[in-house]
């Protein structure tokens, strides 16, 4: 795993300036370091070695040294893609890494070679004879890119902060994502918090040349449930792919760990990966729905693992957000990226490589939330204009017990669901914010992907936002800098391209059936985990905020942000105080909104509060 920065433009001093670059990126890779300087282009490498430890140094050649690659990730295929190379272009290969196969590769096939990958990845190649410059995320967004234009010279690195260390870069806030982000709980825009700096949307390669670029999709995740499949057939083929792909993510030459919660995901993984360490992490709140320690050590001894356990007390949790904040590059509001931080940290103690069940949920349907059309068809038999009628009128109605259910029965999917985090309503942003945008609604932002979701019954129109959206802008965004600030690499096994295959002919009786959430891959993970483990209902990642926020301590620290000059500056802030101190008075749970906004205050200050 790496870091990778760079710039294509008529800087004097392009090695100094990619050094600056490189430093700012020193927690991705701090084993190696390497830099490709030119006339035209500077390329600047951070190594956090993995695989063949003493070759793979980059950047990297292409056999004519024509192409020149950084390269962040891994391609778990590589041995089988040098093979065909060596067979069909008699091309000899000098190293064992992964990054000589895709420089040759590209060499060799050209552009379309990136959809014969399998793994995690963002790199960028210089052609020397074009005099263009490529850059490719892979298929999910597992690994991160982003890219600013300034004063004609094209600038790329693999976290924002890096490319803020390039001259003439404005650093102003992008009101457009916040008013986004009060929404969907993450940056969910092509562009970022900062204005005019951008994320290479997953599946994309971008190519630089002649003073222009251009983007090209090549890959996006639909699902096209088949039907005429018995379930047996199903199951007995996604236990095959899953099997394979988890041996392929154990590839490496350094030990390799799992992340290990008391789930079904992380469970199999750890069973069946092999691995012989699992991490965990807890909280110190006296509350057993925060802590999933029993559940993960139950696993643990289950498949005789080296268990390695972090507790986290409430002031730890505190005084460590600014460093969240600043690792992130963009806020977030879910709050398990602080508790990721706390579990790569623990996990760096012992292994630069663990395993994860990040995708499972948005692959295999297993979010709670996918249940709600199931529920709300109790109701279905109500002619739709009476059940809106009644919809808008309960939006009148205090609060009180069945309030959002009749809401949510007079609504199409399309209309309710944005994700799974609906923080603030489009109307309450606009109330919160001094200065609205003209930022689209949630539901404008989403009309493309729900037309092209139309055919999909609506469970599935629900994973399809979410690997869309959900998958790359919240889990796998905390996932990627959490682990990193901890020069940690997280494998995600689920994530892989015969995986999806698998996943994405999928009927909904296979994913939602019988009361159950991810049904099949629950039954596959019956045969490696204990039963309990495999039925157990998703939790996600709890963390204590809403107790935490109740409390006097936090109450008034978190009242003063609200009513700092920052808050002020961009919110009404009588507006969070209410929300605040109705909270802590145990009125109403507005956890979830409040701890967006600190989270947003405490990012600010760690980029802006100079």
């Amino acid at each position: 795993m790496c870091g990778i920065c760079g710039f294509f433009g008529k800087k004097k001093n392009k090695r100094e300036i990619v050094e600056k670059m490189k430093e700012k990126l020193v927690h991705r890779g701090p084993d190696a370091q390497g830099s490709f300087v030119n006339d035209s282009v500077a390329l600047g490498f951070r190594r956090l070695s993995i695989i063949d430890l003493e070759g793979g140094l980059q950047p990297m050649k292409s056999i004519s040294q024509n192409l020149t690659v950084v390269f962040n990730g891994e391609i778990y295929n590589y041995q089988e893609l040098r093979e065909q190379m060596e067979r069909e272009k008699k091309i000899l290969f000098v190293t064992r890494s992964d990054t000589e196969t895709l420089v040759n590769g590209l060499e060799a096939y050209g552009p379309a070679f990136v959809e014969q990958l399998r793994g995690m990845f963002a790199f960028a190649v210089w052609n020397e004879e074009k005099e263009e410059l490529m850059l490719a995320r892979d298929f999910f967004g597992i690994k991160p890119l982003f890219y600013t234009v300034v004063d004609g010279n094209f600038v790329f690195a693999s976290e924002i902060k890096s490319i803020l260390q390039f001259p003439g870069v404005p650093k102003k806030l992008n009101e457009r994502a916040l008013e986004q982000y009060l929404s969907f709980q993450y940056s969910v825009l092509e562009e970022t918090f900062f204005e005019g700096i951008y994320r290479l949307p997953p599946g994309c390669m971008l190519f630089y040349r002649q003073g222009k670029y251009e983007i090209c999709r090549y890959f996006q995740p639909k699902l096209q449930p088949e039907a005429g499949c018995s379930l047996a057939d199903m199951e007995k083929k996604l236990e095959s792919v899953l099997k394979k792909s988890v041996r392929r993510h154990m590839v490496s030459d350094v030990e390799v760990g799992t992340f290990l919660s008391g789930g079904v995901d992380s469970g199999f993984i750890a069973v069946s990966s092999g691995a012989k360490m699992a991490f965990t992490v807890g909280f110190l709140d006296g509350n057993s729905g925060y802590n999933e320690e029993n559940m993960a050590r139950e696993v643990a001894r289950y498949a005789h693992l080296s268990y390695h356990m972090h507790t986290i007390g409430k002031k730890e949790f505190w005084d460590v957000l600014p460093k969240v904040m600043y690792a992130l590059d963009e806020p977030s509001g879910d709050a398990s990226a602080v508790a990721m931080y706390f579990l790569a940290a623990e996990a760096s103690r012992y292994v630069k490589v663990v395993l994860s069940g990040e995708g499972a949920d948005e692959l295999f349907g297993g979010y709670n939330i996918y249940r709600e059309p199931l529920a709300l068809q109790k109701v279905a038999w109500i002619p739709e204009k009476i059940r809106r009628a009644v919809s808008r009128q309960a939006k009148k109605l205090p609060d009180r017990r069945g309030k959002s259910f009749l809401i949510r029965a007079g609504q199409r999917v399309e209309e309710r669901f944005i994700g799974n985090a609906h923080i603030f309503t489009d109307e309450e942003r606009r109330e919160l914010l001094k200065n609205p945008t003209d930022t689209p609604s949630c539901q404008e932002f989403l009309r493309k992907t729900y037309e092209e979701a139309a055919e999909l019954s609506d469970p599935e129109k629900m994973q399809t936002i979410d690997l869309n959206y959900w998958l790359a802008g919240d889990i796998l965004q905390k996932t990627d800098r959490m682990s990193m600030a901890h020069s940690l690499e997280v494998r995600v096994p689920f994530l892989d391209r015969d995986v999806f295959e698998a996943a994405r002919t999928l009927p909904p009786e296979a994913k939602f059936a019988h009361g159950k959430t991810k049904y099949l891959f629950r039954k596959v993970a019956r045969k490696y985990i204990p039963e309990d483990t495999a039925a157990r209902k998703k939790l996600g990642f709890p963390v204590p905020v809403r107790v935490w926020l109740r409390d006097d301590d936090w109450y008034g620290r978190v009242k003063k942000m609200f009513q700092s000059p920052i808050s002020r500056q961009y919110f009404h802030t009588e507006k969070l105080t209410a929300l605040l101190e109705e909270h802590h008075a145990g009125k109403k749970d507005n956890s979830r909104k409040i701890w967006t906004v600190l989270a947003f205050l405490f990012w600010y200050q760690e980029y802006f509060d100079e």
